[in-house]
């Protein structure tokens, strides 16, 4: 193996024997295995645990057992039944949820090949100790932090965790040279989990497990806590509050039963029907309900939802930060543009089949007979696919030439040649490609031309490109000299490629700035490149700032000019995860992608964090609160108008839930104080539950998005759920259906029909005014009768349901017995369908008058 700089005789003796494996074994025992603590997931007892947690749940076994105890056996059945169906489906929906997580993640470690006892072992990476010797070579993944011993040729890909695009040079380690942080060109050090694109070497193994890079990412990640959404937050308080009230009045229904009628038993029941009637237990119900099936929509693009309440949250989002290599470009190197002579040429796209002029043909041939026959380096196998574009059919491609010797990339000489047994000369044919600066070197180019590639070099780079130089030389014999200079060389020209921009970025940044968010791009690359992607995209601006200048800069300081600054470039991950707190700190809801280690700590602390899945790291996957299967960002435009749409059909479920309990609750309370039978028993409770929770979980999650849901700015993070307006319109809603309820109730018991008949009535009644208010709350910019032009199958589906489970209870002696019913007459039950319908007419007629255009108080009535 040719070593750069020639290895000590320290280093070579350590290289040849390694550890022992008796070595090795007492240092696994004493630091732990070379990996990072597996991220913890919930078991099936767990789950269980958390659902019979649930107030809700807690009630239904209470009222079951209470019923069992009073010899109650088909009523408590009923009731119980229910606790296992939903018990049944949440666990079913939680364990599904962990085993997608799990099949993400990789199966095994990567293999490692080391030195132990003095023979070549090839163990798994989780087994690599501080000591071990590892052999390095083209696709392996490094297994651990190590200094490079002996090196041929060694390049690295390290984007995954300093987002730089192009492979970096190594050189052997000098002494006992102390290890430094990746990124840049010549360091003698190799890091865990960053790819061999190019060459072989021998690295001593100087860090594992946490004491790596990667582990230092980690325990970053172990410092940031993960934040609750916004509707998280105020779904809570709105939830604490009213269970306050709910259970406030519970404690008076059941006093005031116990102590007027002298039955503590059927107070009790009471108070536990009125709890299942009041306590907001929908709200994070129907919030988990309709963030899974927005989850499960969104997994239809390719997106994997790691952590649900994100959606909702994308839908405020203000500030999208996004990583430039393998999030908006493509992760892989093409051949930009070349330079012969005076001459540009503008690689055109693979569509377009004009051929090459002949003045480029000798640059190309040189550039690929300066590359590895089978290149695994990203760069060369840019520069091979290009010639084989356009020199297929010609004489310029050598597959039938031997490579006879090489020299590789040193300190001193940024630049490496292959020697070449020529099938058409006696002399060899001698190649060169490398840094611009270092093949004019070669070249021994006088100041003048020297000068003008190095112009020529300026404006390619100032584009973003990577810029290599290409040279030509031939030899007799085959003594070859110590060193490329003794080679007499003839420049050929600039070879500039770039990492190119996914195709549909553009246009999905237009769709993010016209719904008014802001694109910031941070990355570890040169600010060169890095503005030069932003412009291509799209992004405002063209000022940028640097890694080093935002440590200079105070959290004051540092607030103010991200009020301006779009693109931050030569950022480190520390930085990374500073920006995206100094953003939570201006007030902004932040959303941030990225696919490598680098990015895991900022995916974390954002609010939304959205991972590559495709190229992305299981450090960043797990971080991440959604994962980019496809890696296709036009995908996070579908997530955020997912978001939005969720927010809205929330907000429309949210106050069809609190109107239709206001009549629930009170046809609970009202009759003990009018001195009336009770209306309702948990049965009858539950059975409105079937309804309610498929309406707000099915028929308005399942509501199209309003028209200029893409087209408006993001809601502001503290905007209540319950405004004025939809809390008024709410209440208002559901006083009228309790007051038709009522009456109803009120009017049979006066005429003596009976407790069964006057129970039915008002159960048809409050029943048939749950469905109106469905239609009526389901589009509030449209009149009923225009929204019904909407499709909604669900909508249909839940409704029939819920007619042909009212008919079966009425239809069937044992179902009436069991909710404690008698059949009413045709006139009663006509009456109490029309008091049913009635209870939306005069918010109709509010819609009608009220719609834009509709009036001198038009106004647009929110979502």
């Amino acid at each position: 193996m040719t070593n750069d700089q020639g290895s000590t005789a320290d280093n070579a003796a350590r290289a040849i024997r390694g550890l022992t494996q008796a070595e090795a074994e007492a240092r696994l025992q004493a630091e732990g295995y070379n990996e990072l603590p597996n991220a913890l997931h919930r078991s099936a007892f767990a789950i269980v645990l958390e659902v019979v947690r649930e107030p809700m749940f807690l009630l239904l076994v209470a009222a079951g057992l209470i019923y069992l105890l009073l010899g109650d056996v088909g009523e408590a059945a009923v009731l119980l039944s229910f606790v296992l169906v939903v018990m049944g489906i949440t666990i079913y929906q939680e364990q599904r949820t962990e085993h997608v997580l799990e099949a993400l993640r990789d199966l095994t470690s990567p293999r490692a090949l080391v030195i132990r006892d003095g023979e070549e072992r090839r163990i798994a990476g989780r087994e690599v100790v501080r000591g071990d010797i590892l052999l390095l070579a083209e696709g392996d993944r490094v297994a651990a932090d190590a200094a490079v011993l002996s090196a041929s040729n060694l390049q690295l890909d390290e984007s995954l965790l300093t987002g730089e695009s192009v492979p970096v040079s190594k050189i052997c380690r000098e002494g006992d040279e102390a290890i430094t942080p990746p990124g840049g060109e010549g360091l003698a050090f190799v890091y865990s989990g960053t790819l061999v694109v190019q060459g072989q070497a021998m690295a001593e193994v100087l860090a594992t497990g946490a004491r790596s890079e990667i582990g230092h990412i980690g325990t970053a990640l172990q410092t940031v806590t993960t934040e609750s959404s916004p509707l998280q937050q105020q779904t809570r308080k709105l939830v604490r509050n009213l269970a306050i009230i709910s259970l406030s009045l519970c404690l008076l229904l059941l006093v005031v039963f116990g102590l007027t009628r002298g039955d503590w038993i059927g107070g009790l029941l009471a108070g536990i029907t009125l709890a299942m009637a009041t306590l907001p237990e929908e709200f994070p119900v129907i919030l988990t309900v309709f963030m899974a099936l927005g989850a499960w929509r969104i997994s239809q693009k390719r997106v994997l939802t790691r952590r649900v309440p994100a959606i909702e949250t994308l839908g405020a989002a203000t500030v999208l930060c996004v990583d430039k290599t393998g999030t908006l470009t493509q992760n892989r190197m093409t051949v930009h543009t070349i330079v012969a002579a005076d001459e540009f040429f503008r690689v055109p796209d693979e569509k377009n089949t004009a051929p090459l002029a002949e003045e480029f043909h000798e640059l190309l041939e040189f550039g690929i007979l300066a590359s590895d026959i089978n290149p695994f380096d990203p760069m060369e196998k840019a520069i091979r696919a290009l010639g084989d574009r356009y020199l297929a059919s010609t004489e310029h491609l050598h597959n039938d030439w031997s490579l006879l010797h090489e020299y590789p990339l040193t300190r001193e000489m940024r630049a490496i040649s292959h020697v070449w047994k020529s099938t058409r000369s006696e002399d060899h044919v001698v190649a060169a490609k490398g840094a611009p600066e270092a093949i004019v070197d070669l070249c021994h180019l006088d100041a003048a031309t020297a000068a003008a590639i190095a112009q020529r070099v300026d404006t390619l780079s100032g584009q973003g490109l990577r810029v290599l130089g290409v040279a030509q030389a031939r030899f007799g014999g085959e003594d070859w000299p110590p060193i490329q200079h003794d080679f007499s060389f003839e420049f050929l020209g600039l070879v500039a490629l770039a990492d190119p921009l996914r195709p549909a970025v553009p246009a999905a940044l237009r769709e993010c700035r016209a719904a008014g968010i802001r694109v910031v791009m941070i990355t570890g690359d040169y600010p060169g490149t890095a503005l030069a992607i932003a412009r291509e995209a799209g992004l405002e601006g063209s000022e940028v700032m640097t890694g080093a200048e935002l440590d200079q800069l105070s959290a004051t300081e540092l607030g103010a000019r991200l009020r301006t600054v779009n693109v931050f470039a030569r950022v480190v991950p520390d930085q990374k995860l500073k920006l995206v707190q100094a953003l939570k700190a201006n007030g902004e809801i932040v959303a941030m992608t990225g696919d490598g280690v680098n990015d895991a700590p900022a995916l974390k602390a954002a609010h939304i964090g959205i991972a590559m899945g495709g190229r992305g790291t299981d450090v960043a996957r797990e971080a991440a609160s959604l994962v980019l299967l496809d890696d296709d960002f036009t995908s996070i435009v579908e997530a955020v108008r997912l978001g939005r749409r969720i927010y809205d059909n929330l907000r429309k479920a949210m106050t069809y839930i609190l109107a239709i309990h206001v009549p629930i609750a009170g046809l609970s309370l009202l009759p003990v104080f009018f001195g009336w039978p009770l209306v309702f028993f948990p049965i009858h409770i539950a059975f409105l539950q079937l309804i309610i929770d498929p309406v707000c979980s099915i028929v308005f999650e399942a509501e199209k998005e309003e028209p200029d849901t893409m087209r408006r700015p993001p809601r502001r993070a503290d905007e209540a759920l319950f405004g004025g307006w939809n809390l008024g319109i709410s209440l208002l809603q559901g006083a009228g259906v309790l007051l038709l309820s009522m009456t109803v109730f009120g009017i049979a018991l006066s005429q003596h029909l009976g407790e069964g008949e006057a129970r039915a009535l008002a159960f048809i009644t409050l029943v048939v005014a749950n469905i109106a208010l469905i239609f009526t709350n389901r589009v509030r910019h449209l009149t009923l009768l225009a929204s019904l032009r909407i499709p909604n199958p669900s909508l249909w589906l839940i409704t029939g349901a819920a007619a042909l489970c009212l008919g079966a209870i009425l239809a069937f002696p044992l179902t009436r017995e069991l909710f404690r019913f008698a059949l009413p007459d045709r006139g009663a039950l006509i009456l109490a369908v029309v008091a049913g319908l009635a209870g939306i007419v005069w918010f109709e007629l509010f819609k009608l008058f009220h719609l834009p255009g509709k009036g001198p108080k038009a106004r647009p009535s929110p979502p």
